[in-house]
């Protein structure tokens, strides 16, 4: 149901541009923002390529690449910027363009990991936010270790000898 009434502000507002100028300025605005989305995908693109080979190169040499730089940040909300810049409609067009200014970007990727991680503390044991509890589990020397905490809530559990383990 939002799709349909964005679809049809989106349609509306293009109709009401076209009335107040002429449809070569509509079709003008269209194109120009299809060019700049294109763009705009492109360059975050080559930015994470880089980003992700220079981590690579890192890791091979042994490296420990830094955990959050600043030139790698936002790329993700600059291809949806550029996403929304290429699909038809001023509104679209105006969300995208916001989403390409940085103090917008921040606020967005704050606003989206304060959810996730509340999400994920929400999360019940056995979903997918429990997986991703399980995940970042780290030790001391930071390698990932895979599983989970079982809680016995019975008292009598420390006086019972338990099983040894069998591979």
């Amino acid at each position: 149901m939002g799709l349909a009434a964005w679809l049809v502000l989106e349609i509306w507002l293009l109709t009401v541009v076209a009335g107040a100028s002429s449809g070569l300025v509509v079709f003008l605005v269209l194109v120009a923002g299809f060019i700049l989305g294109s763009v705009v995908i492109k360059r975050a693109g080559r930015r994470a390529f880089r980003s992700l080979s220079e981590t690579l190169q890192q890791q091979q040499s042994g490296v420990m690449p830094a955990a959050a730089r600043p030139n790698s940040e936002g790329n993700g909300l600059m291809m949806l910027g550029g996403l929304l810049l290429m699909i038809p409609g001023l509104v679209s067009d105006a969300v995208g363009l916001l989403l390409l200014l940085p103090p917008v970007q921040k606020a967005v990727s704050r606003t989206a990991e304060r959810t996730f991680e509340r999400k994920l503390r929400e999360a019940d044991p056995g979903t997918l936010g429990g997986a991703f509890q399980q995940a970042r589990m780290h030790r001391p020397d930071g390698k990932v270790v895979q599983g989970e905490v079982i809680r016995d809530e019975r008292g009598d559990a420390a006086q019972e000898p338990r099983p040894p383990l069998t591979h």
